[in-house]
């Protein structure tokens, strides 16, 4: 199975937010959408990071007073992990777990199309079993 699998069935929605923004735009992106992360792009709309709610409780420690209006890039992955929509789902999931972290942004020919997260991967995996016990069930009372 491919990463566009799980792309078809989720939808290509990506919510960003520019690296120049507050960090409480991205707080409130994160809240409202329901989200564990957010893509971070440059003034092209590029991907310069990505910004889960682990970054933010890691800069939480460190300075919480001025942290809600320091800008995106300070709290921010910079070295961002992508994907594209042809990798293997197995292969996302080696490196999810290489890498322990729960979000891969999926880029085409340098396009951000879509983000997977952890729980987008496990949904997929649980559907594709029951899809093959029912197969299964079927082949044995025919």
């Amino acid at each position: 199975m491919q990463v566009e699998t799980i792309l078809q069935s989720k939808g290509h929605a990506v919510f960003t937010v520019e690296a120049g923004a507050p960090l409480s735009e991205a707080v409130h992106i994160l809240n409202s959408k329901k989200i564990g992360a957010v893509v971070v792009v440059d003034a092209k709309g590029k991907v310069a990071g990505i910004l889960s709610e682990r970054d933010i409780v890691r800069r939480l420690e460190k300075d919480p007073v001025a942290l809600l209006a320091s800008p995106v890039r300070n709290a921010m992955t910079a070295k961002v992990i992508t994907s594209s929509p042809g990798a293997s789902v197995s292969d996302l999931m080696e490196t999810m777990t290489q890498h322990r972290i729960r979000h891969i942004p999926i880029v085409d020919g340098g396009k951000l199309t879509g983000i997977v997260s952890i729980g987008d991967v496990v949904k997929r995996k649980i559907e594709e079993t029951e899809q093959e016990a029912l197969a299964l069930k079927e082949y044995i009372a025919s």
